[in-house]
């Protein structure tokens, strides 16, 4: 496989996000370049609303990628999928089989397509990731290659409300012209990032606090446990310091420069900024901070666990964490250890200006992308370059004219030379036609008959029709081998 370019996409409710990555033959990948661009009320809890603001967004994105890319232009897009709506419930489905075989690839193939089919009300699975699966009721992490005759697998269905994905579509396709290769849900791609395998193993949760939502995972022996998303973020802190009538680019600086997640009962260190008043500003930032921190502990008994079914802690993500005191009150409130997620893969970042830990998002989409074994170009080729040859001369100067041999001069003595006389032609004498040869008769042809033109081939649909690579990715969970394999699974 030779080297390809490949871009990413994240739509979040505050911002744009675009990143152009590089996957070499070994598949690694180097981060060339990430731009984002604002956004205030086009993108709301994670769907798309003004469909106009938010692909003008996506086209200065697009178009300041281009521009560290001279010569190439965004063929393509790897997007993320996210939001409110995103949630995670789990399904059952088994085969039993005549009689004890191997467990094959086209049989986990053929459950997941069952799993895709299931039908939701007014929602669109966007991803399956396995829970359990039993060959012959003994669990297993890797089904296929086992022989038995019954098998059970308990999966996730990754669902979003169906206005989400069909707006995705309208800007990208159909508005934009940006085929989508593949689509990948968001908290998954930022898992296989920044999460190391000990950690799913041993239990975590993983928090992704957004601007308007906060999305946990929690993720027990090594697969996807529990799943939902907070419609609360780090927008609803900005928009109550509002009330102190600041403007909320003014107050969204305050919270960032000033705001204290720490209650005023817990010690923190007051900022001296002149006239302002951060005491009453910390107590909108430490009242709305820790209503979202009540709803993360809560997300670990709707998931039927305690803390201590979690030693591997809380993983923070999003800016949102990034609040003064943030991760020391949900580590008080949870007694938890909590640390912020980068990332664990191998990734190249070519770009000094690039900080991993700060675009999360959208280089877990690159990663993701990258992972696939038939990754597609995104960046168009550079037409070769045509030198032309350079003439033997100077196309400015004047070619030198060579003279014209000039006729010899006679004596000044009156004599002229005689002119010649025209001969006379002689005419040419006529020559006698042949007689006019009758035609042969040649029998006329029959009229071939007229062949049809072939029917102009159906336009390709574009749009979303990615479960081919859901089903292929899952497969390919069935089968990877597991280097821990030996480490105990009863943590």
């Amino acid at each position: 496989m030779e080297e390809k370019y490949i871009v990413a996409l994240e739509i979040g409710s505050s911002k744009i996000k675009g990143a152009i990555g590089i996957v070499d033959p070994q598949g690694t990948l180097s981060v060339k370049a990430v731009e984002e661009e604002k956004l205030y009320d086009g993108v709301r809890y994670g769907c798309i609303r003004n469909v106009v603001e938010t692909a003008g967004a996506i086209r200065n994105v697009i178009g300041r990628l281009e521009m560290r890319e001279p010569g190439r232009n965004v063929t393509g897009v790897y997007v993320s999928v996210g939001g409110r709506s995103l949630m995670a419930q789990g399904i059952e489905i088994e085969r039993r089989l005549p009689q004890e075989m191997e467990i094959t690839n086209d049989l986990i193939a053929d459950m997941t397509g069952d799993a895709l089919n299931y039908q939701l009300h007014e929602r669109t699975i966007v991803d399956v990731t396995p829970k359990e699966f039993r060959v012959d009721n003994s669990p297993t992490n890797r089904a296929v290659g086992m022989f038995g005759s019954h098998v059970s697998a308990r999966l996730n269905l990754i669902s979003c409300r169906t206005q989400l994905v069909r707006n995705l579509n309208h800007v990208l396709d159909e508005r934009l012209h940006l085929p989508v290769h593949d689509m990948f849900v968001r908290q998954i791609a930022e898992a296989d990032f920044v999460l190391y395998p000990e950690e799913k193993r041993q239990g975590c949760m993983l928090v992704d606090c957004g601007a308007e939502t906060t999305t946990v995972s929690i993720y027990k022996n090594g697969v996807l446990l529990y799943m939902n998303t907070i419609p609360m973020g780090s927008r609803n802190i900005t928009r109550d310091i509002t009330s102190l009538n600041y403007l909320e680019e003014r107050a969204e600086e305050l919270k960032i420069n000033g705001g204290n997640a720490l209650s005023s009962t817990e010690p923190a260190p007051m900022p001296s900024n002149g006239p302002i008043d951060y005491g009453q500003i910390n107590n909108y930032v430490a009242a709305r901070a820790g209503e979202i921190i009540a709803n993360i502990n809560e997300q670990i008994k709707y998931a039927g666990l305690t803390p201590d079914k979690l030693p591997a802690g809380i993983i923070l993500t999003g800016r949102g964490s990034k609040l003064n005191g943030f991760d020391r009150r949900l580590e008080n409130l949870t007694t938890l250890k909590v640390r912020y997620g980068g990332p664990v893969n191998r990734v190249r970042i070519l770009d000094g200006r690039i900080n991993a830990a700060d675009h999360v998002d959208v280089i877990s989409i690159l990663a993701a992308a990258a992972k696939d074994r038939e990754v597609k170009e995104c960046l168009s080729r550079p037409e070769p370059v045509v030198i032309a040859p350079e003439p033997l001369y100077n196309t400015t100067d004047e070619v030198r004219q060579q003279p014209s041999p000039q006729k010899p001069a006679y004596p000044q003595n009156g004599y002229q030379q005689p002119q010649p006389q025209p001969q006379p032609q002689p005419q040419p004498q006529p020559q006698p036609q042949p007689a006019p040869q009758k035609p042969e008769y040649q029998r006329p042809r029959p009229a071939e008959p007229e062949k049809p033109e072939p029917a102009p081939a159906p336009e390709k649909k574009r749009g979303f029709s990615l479960w081919g690579t859901v089903r292929e990715r899952l497969v390919n969970l069935m089968t990877e081998p597991v280097e821990d394999d030996d480490i105990d699974n009863d943590n």
